[in-house]
């Protein structure tokens, strides 16, 4: 089966400092490339970090249809936008991601800001990888709501600076998500969640967690790599080779053949 991170970011040059910002670094595309090979991981989703980060992730499926597919960056409150996500999916777009961080004094998902794109996806059959920490809860009445929306939620719900124990209260959210058949997760950029070293043994009980509640069929591994405090065959070797509890058929659809068909992208 072929296997798929589930997000990879791409910054233009230049953007070092910017991506500094948010604990992130500038990784040369061809660099990407050859970890993943080195890795024996077939395909990823790049996911534009910012609006003028999205050429460079549309250029690099370009050159390389067989590797890379692109989430769209939206901004939900610019008029444009409304616009925008009726061209989505393509053979280029396969998702659109749309952020709710906690730092907005009022969160898009209180104030109304959203509520015009969740039926607009849904109808246009665009899965939507979410990334709002702290407020997991307000996803579900989004989920039942539109019981057709492709609802993908980022690094298990995770804050950027949610480590070890408090972990726990989280995903105990995030759970009660997987009563609604139309939410999956990414179990991605892992390895930034916890203090302890590679194996990270702290976090396998987390994730058995998150499977047993959700399926291996709708959790979807991934590295976050420009973030990674590790090598990235260090962040594919804690699935692969210290999760005991995934079995064959498991593991293969967590490592990319669940993501790829909820993508469109198992071909």
């Amino acid at each position: 089966m072929l296997t798929c991170d589930s997000q990879i970011h791409l910054f233009p040059e230049g953007h070092e400092e910017r991506a500094a910002k948010f604990g992130q670094r500038v990784i040369a595309l061809a660099t990407i490339l050859a970890d993943m090979d080195a890795a024996g991981i077939d395909r990823a989703v790049l996911v534009p970090p910012f609006p003028a980060a999205m050429q460079i992730s549309l250029d690099a499926v370009a050159a390389h249809p067989d590797r890379f597919r692109t989430t769209a960056h939206l901004a939900l409150d610019k008029p444009e936008a409304r616009e925008q996500v009726k061209a989505w999916p393509d053979d280029a777009v396969v998702a659109v991601r749309v952020a709710f961080p906690p730092w907005h004094k009022v969160s898009w998902l209180d104030d109304g800001t959203a509520d015009w794109f969740w039926p607009v996806a849904a109808e246009q059959g665009l899965p939507v990888m979410v990334w709002a920490p702290a407020q997991l809860a307000k996803l579900g009445p989004v989920a039942a709501a539109h019981p057709g929306l492709n609802l993908i939620v980022d690094h298990l719900g995770l804050f950027v600076d949610d480590k070890d124990d408090a972990l726990d209260p989280i995903l105990d959210e995030l759970v009660a998500l997987a009563a609604h058949d139309n939410v999956s997760v990414k179990a991605s950029a892992l390895p930034c969640a916890t203090d302890e070293p590679y194996p990270y043994r702290g976090l396998a009980p987390r994730i058995e967690r998150v499977v047993d509640a959700f399926g291996a069929g709708r959790v979807f591994w991934g590295t976050d790599a420009t973030r990674l405090p590790c090598t990235y065959a260090q962040a594919v070797a804690m699935f692969t080779d210290e999760l005991p509890f995934l079995k064959d058929d498991d593991l293969d659809l967590v490592m990319g053949g669940a993501l790829l068909r909820r993508l469109g992208w198992d071909r």
